[in-house]
């Protein structure tokens, strides 16, 4: 099987599973060929993530569609991440937004990043500080608040991840009503986050393998 005819068939496999009209399927491509990226594009994928910025800014280049960044933010690396990036879901820091905000001339769409567990090495604040920092963003020129993004601990069973998820989704939502969208859910868990109100999933090995990480 040629690698088009792979990706198209798990593309379509994946689509399959996707039981709501409402979520919007991110590609990740992290890792995987430029060539990947164009295959995908040409079978209609519109949306496309990446963890390194670097990587981003090559294939963004190449590649016309909507580009989301989603690896951890450092400081130095905001002015090349908003050249590319067109929606950001891992922002956890309002200094980071304000130099996001200065950063760009546009609009960025960004998602704040909930820890269900407090480990600040994978990045994200509980709720209450979300909660603080969507205030702040909110304040700020040229970010448009989407809504909320979480990573569910690997040790945590998935059900209950995403019940928890989705209790501070609600809570999130009425604060921030025109805030609604919540990006969850990876290869081995996007139908359980689907289930549980995502509206963003963030895919990668079920379309396009395994990883080879150099």
């Amino acid at each position: 099987m040629s690698r088009s005819a792979e990706l198209a068939a798990n593309l379509a496999e994946v689509k399959s599973r996707i039981l709501r009209p409402d979520v919007t399927l991110i590609v990740v491509t992290k890792t995987y060929p430029l060539s990947d990226v164009e295959i995908l594009r040409d079978c209609g994928v519109e949306n496309f993530g990446e963890n390194r910025s670097d990587e981003g800014l090559v294939k963004a280049e190449a590649v016309k569609a909507r580009w989301h960044y989603q690896g951890e933010i450092q400081s130095r690396k905001i002015k090349e991440i908003v050249q590319w990036a067109n929606c950001i879901h891992s922002l956890d820091d309002a200094r980071h937004a304000e130099k996001i905000s200065g950063a760009v001339t546009s609009p960025i769409d960004v998602f704040l990043q909930l820890s269900l567990d407090g480990d600040l090495a994978r990045g994200g604040v509980e709720l209450e500080e979300l909660l603080l920092l969507a205030n702040k963003v909110m304040q700020l020129p040229r970010i448009n608040l989407l809504g909320m993004m979480c990573v569910p601990p690997v040790a945590q069973d998935p059900e209950r991840a995403f019940a928890k998820i989705a209790q501070a989704h609600q809570r999130f939502i009425a604060e921030f009503p025109d805030s609604p969208a919540l990006s969850a859910g990876m290869s081995g868990d996007f139908e359980i986050a689907i289930a549980h109100g995502a509206t963003h999933i963030r895919v990668g090995s079920s379309i396009l393998g395994p990883r080879s990480y150099h």
